[in-house]
C-alpha cells in the first residue's frame, strides 16, 4: 500500500519537529532527516464555476491538467523521518516526532533504535 505525501505535508512536518528539538535541546544536541524526496507530479484540470461556464471551458479536450504539486510515494512502514539524539533527548524526540506526524494523511508510528 502506497501513501502519496505532498511536498508542503513534508515541510510542515519538518517545521515542527524543528521547533519541539530546537526549543528543548539546542541547535547542536539532535540530527532530523526527511528521508522521502517528493518526485511525483500531481496534475489538476481547472474547473470553470460560473453561469455560462461552457463559453471559457474546453471540457476534456487537452485535459492532461496543470502540475499543481509534487508529492513523494511512500510504501506503508518505510521511514519518513530520522531523529537522531543523545539519550536524555528521547522524549523530547517523540514529542517532536509525533507533532510531525500529525501533519501527515497516513497513520505513523514512531520506533525508538540505540546506536
Amino acid at each position: 500500500k502506497y501513501v502519496q505525501i505532498r511536498h508542503n505535508a513534508l515541510e510542515a512536518a519538518r517545521i515542527a519537529a524543528n521547533r519541539v528539538l530546537e526549543k528543548n535541546l539546542g541547535r547542536e544536541e539532535f540530527m532530523l532527516k526527511i528521508i522521502p524526496y517528493p518526485h511525483q507530479v500531481i496534475r489538476e484540470h481547472k474547473r470553470v464555476n460560473v453561469a455560462q461556464a461552457d463559453r471559457f471551458q474546453e471540457g476534456m479536450k487537452r485535459a492532461w491538467g496543470k502540475p499543481t504539486y509534487v508529492a513523494a510515494r511512500i510504501m506503508a512502514l518505510k521511514p519518513i523521518i530520522i531523529a537522531e539524539v543523545n539519550k536524555e533527548g528521547i522524549v523530547h524526540a517523540k514529542e517532536a516526532l509525533k507533532r510531525a506526524s500529525a501533519k501527515f494523511p497516513s497513520k505513523c508510528r514512531i520506533v525508538v533504535n540505540e546506536l
